[in-house]
């Protein structure tokens, strides 16, 4: 994952600080200085996403995932894992680029790394190697991908991670884990 992060390392120590100091009740992250809130300002300062723009709904049904996977990535997976696909096959299948490629092979390439970014950095599971087929179709309409509010799913799936961290004493965690380090 170091390799979607530009060569950050995410520091393991710090994060489960953070978590063991994260409150449910209210949100707030206790540090010696006092408390803190992660706030929306901060995903759109540290990771240069936006969230004040159109809301990224979540597609409960998404339409054919062969057909969706055929028209956006022009290729289909094997099997599917229930609406999964799985990190191993994207970067099977989009690892490098042929030389002279037709735009529209550039494009697949570009979603494809636009799905390994969402599983790797902004909603990172290390349980799961898979990223769901929901988000292509955000990605159908590429120009309009860029206008929707990214960072404010970042910040409600960390926020949602924590909380379940939490009430389940779950030891690792995902999420933007990223903001999380950067925060503090």
């Amino acid at each position: 994952m170091s390799h979607m992060l530009g060569g950050y390392k995410l520091d393991p120590t710090q994060i489960s600080a953070l978590m063991e100091r994260w409150r449910l009740k209210t949100h707030i992250v206790h540090l010696l200085c006092g408390e803190c809130i992660i706030s929306l300002e901060d995903v759109a300062l540290q990771l240069d996403l936006l969230v004040d723009r159109l809301v990224v709904t979540r597609s409960v049904i998404v339409p054919s995932k062969v057909d969706l996977c055929k028209a956006m990535l022009g290729k289909v997976l094997n099997r599917f894992d229930g609406g999964w696909i799985s990190i191993n096959w994207l970067e099977d299948n989009f690892d490098k680029l042929l030389e002279y490629p037709m735009e529209e092979v550039i494009e697949q390439f570009v979603q494809a790394f636009i799905m390994r970014l969402i599983w790797g950095t902004l909603m990172f599971s290390k349980a799961q190697n898979l990223v769901h087929v929901r988000w292509l179709l955000h990605l159908v309409h590429f120009t309009e991908c860029g206008k929707l509010s990214w960072g404010s799913v970042v910040f409600f799936m960390l926020y949602k991670k924590l909380c379940r961290a939490t009430v389940q004493n779950i030891i690792s965690i995902c999420g933007c884990l990223l903001l999380l380090q950067l925060w503090a």
